[in-house]
């Protein structure tokens, strides 16, 4: 029969503290992963982009009355022409109304 080695036993108060600091490690990796994705959530702006490149394809093959308006989720839509240096262009634009996120495109005017 092999004698074993003895190997030294932790004490209570070893265990302990390191059981905490494993805790305390996977806390706070929690916290920045959450933190991280509610932020991803929150600037996702993918649905409002198809939305408004829609609207172009709309406006573009004259199907598009302006000016324009909508509501769509928690996003105000908004299409209206406008001139730079005596071009007509349009505006395609989008506001969330809790997160204050703007997003717009413009483009130039059919004749």
């Amino acid at each position: 029969m092999v004698i074993l080695k003895k190997i030294k036993a932790s004490t209570l108060m070893e265990t302990l503290v390191a059981s905490v600091l494993i805790v305390v490690v996977f806390m706070i990796a929690s916290m920045i992963l959450n933190n991280l994705f509610s932020n991803t959530i929150k600037s996702n702006t993918r649905v409002i982009e198809a939305h408004i490149n829609e609207l172009q394809y709309l406006y573009k093959n004259e199907k598009l009355t302006l000016p324009y308006y909508e509501d769509l989720d928690k996003w105000s839509v908004e299409v209206k022409t406008f001139k730079e240096q005596n071009m007509p262009k349009v505006l395609f634009e989008a506001n969330h109304m809790e997160t204050k996120q703007n997003y717009s495109k413009s483009v130039y005017a059919n004749n």
